[in-house]
């Protein structure tokens, strides 16, 4: 009965690390930085949950709600907190109207994800875990990017998210069914990696997970690029009467 649970058991576990970004965000800025490592927690478990319950055969309707109302705190409201107390609380009115527009377009994205059949292979729009991971070490930057660029990211993030922008799906990739009980020791080796290195790590996922990000304006750019050209050649092949 227990192994059944596991999937639900990571799910919660991931929405227990978002409510405690959250409440770390909220001690101040000497705390950020274990605000973003737990979200990047978060998305181990997140990623991990659906490939457990494929192993075990355990995927349910419950599991697939439960997985996305976590997703919402997790990589919705907790980056935009930690981009608020970090940047946007300045801003006064404005800076509470970017941090709502982020978990908005992200609640959206996930409802849209619930009840439309994807692509095969891809997500439709940013996947709103990497635009949660992304926003949360974006905001350790903030010494180094000014806060209108750092709110404009942010808004970015959301436009992604709620676009028809394909994204490659690494959720199908599949571990041997067997190995499904070595899934606590790499949470907890990412664990203690992060805690050794709290300023360091963080920041290190945020390139791979930005270039993922950018990856879909790049691939848009070119079918915008393409269609242009093809609609060149057309014009160019009707004769002139």
């Amino acid at each position: 009965m227990f192994v059944k649970s596991l999937p639900n058991i990571l799910t919660v576990s991931n929405l227990f690390l978002g409510i405690l970004a959250i409440l770390l965000a909220f001690q101040g800025d000497q705390y950020v930085d274990y605000a973003a490592i737990t979200v990047i927690i978060g998305m181990l478990a997140d990623g991990l949950d659906g490939r457990v319950a494929r192993i075990l055969n355990a995927q349910s309707e419950f599991g697939k709600e439960l997985d996305s109302l976590s997703d919402v705190i997790t990589f919705g409201v907790a980056p935009a907190f930690i981009m608020y107390v970090v940047v946007l609380q300045d801003l006064n009115t404005l800076g509470i109207i970017i941090t709502a527009i982020f978990p908005i377009c992200g609640a959206l994205r996930l409802a849209r994800f619930n009840v439309q059949a994807g692509t095969p292979g891809f997500f439709t729009g940013l996947p709103i875990t990497a635009a949660g991971g992304v926003l949360a070490t974006l905001a350790l930057y903030h010494e180094v990017f000014n806060v209108p660029l750092l709110a404009a990211g942010m808004l970015l993030l959301a436009f992604l998210m709620v676009s028809r922008i394909k994204y490659p799906n690494f959720k199908k990739v599949g571990i041997p069914k067997a190995a499904y009980w070595i899934t606590p020791m790499i949470i907890a080796l990412v664990v203690v990696v992060a805690l050794k290195y709290p300023q360091q790590f963080p920041k290190i996922v945020f390139l791979p997970l930005a270039l993922y990000a950018l990856y879909g304006i790049k691939k848009n750019v070119d079918y915008l690029i393409k269609k242009v050209r093809n609609r060149k050649k057309d014009n160019e092949s009707v004769p002139f009467e």
